[in-house]
């Protein structure tokens, strides 16, 4: 977004807003924009997934350690028994997806990683491997998997192609990205479907009654609980497929971790942008676990040769607060 852009749309949404909500919304975009500038050409870090040891690599899209550890807490996953928040985590390279893709794809840094990694996604970001054929198997389960009731790929669609990939395929590394806890919210969307279909969303917003969950958040339109309580819900739902990974994989060292998280007010940010170096965005878990493939369940979902259009990619990506 270029300054004049910025210009424009701050007054249109101080004439949609009002100046109070309107000017407080703009002044805030305005410092996002400035953080993601700061990490984009003066300071960024995180730690490549590749400088570490792993066989099976579980992306929960967007996973905030906190949430993590709540869920931990719980004592609902056995997995997760010994999670510590300060000792079980990392810092992302990335703070967005596409940033996470680009640099974790890298064929010029990490081409020999690449060529033993099968990659199984429900991200449409996907479109952002550099060169997917130096990877060694992309499975863009978003382009057959979706599920236009939730508009997003379900957690189940992705653990029956995980699981399809590792027996078919027997990779040397496997990378399974679910979009959950990622927007949108299951728990919300059937009483404010509105929060999670609009026409712009968060890499390109617009003052209209079509915002992201984040705006509404910093915006005073919804409560922090609820949104609290649907992101960790989200995270359920993801890690309600972990204990059919165990019985259905064979990996030594399966991790759970996450692309990047997402800002819930922390220095003034909300959700997540690229280079924003907020260690709210790039702070994410680590857990590892083992599985072993005792063939306990067999996958419902086969890959099916789907072309999409622009327009119903655009439309999925609006549906995940993107475009």
């Amino acid at each position: 977004m270029t300054l004049q852009d910025w210009i424009t749309e701050s007054r249109n949404r101080i004439r949609h807003d009002g100046v109070a909500v309107g000017a407080s919304a703009s002044a805030q975009e305005f410092w996002a924009g400035a953080l993601g500038y700061f990490g984009r050409y003066v300071w960024n870090y995180g730690e490549p997934v590749f400088d570490r040891d792993w066989d099976v690599l579980l992306v929960f899209d967007a996973c905030r350690v906190d949430i993590m550890d709540e869920v931990a807490r719980s004592g609902e996953y056995d997995v997760l028994d010994s999670f510590d928040a300060d000792r079980d985590v990392m810092d992302s390279v990335a703070s967005r997806s596409p940033e996470w893709i680009a640099k974790t794809f890298d064929p010029d840094e990490w081409g020999d990683e690449l060529a033993e990694t099968a990659y199984v996604t429900a991200n449409l970001h996907s479109r952002d491997i550099p060169d997917p054929d130096r990877v060694g198997l992309v499975d863009e389960v978003w382009k057959y998997g979706w599920d236009d009731d939730f508009g997003v790929v379900p957690p189940r669609t992705m653990t029956d192609r995980a699981i399809d990939v590792m027996r078919e395929h027997d990779p040397d590394r496997l990378i399974v990205h679910y979009m959950q806890p990622h927007l949108p919210f299951r728990s919300l969307i059937d009483d404010h479907p509105e929060w999670f279909n609009f026409k712009r969303g968060l890499d390109n917003p617009t003052p209209s009654e079509f915002k992201t969950l984040w705006r509404r958040l910093r915006d005073g339109e919804v409560d922090h609980d609820t949104v609290w309580d649907a992101y960790v819900d989200n995270l359920r739902w993801a890690m309600d497929e972990v204990e059919i990974l165990e019985e259905n994989l064979d990996a030594d060292s399966v991790v759970i971790t996450a692309d990047h998280a997402n800002a819930m007010g922390e220095w003034w940010c909300y959700g997540h942008q690229s280079t924003a170096p907020l260690r709210a965005m790039k702070r994410v878990p680590w857990v590892e676990f083992s599985a072993t493939d005792e063939e306990t369940y067999d996958p419902e979902i086969a890959v099916e040769d789907t072309q999409l259009s622009e327009r119903e990619y655009e439309d999925r990506l609006r549906h995940l607060g993107y475009l």
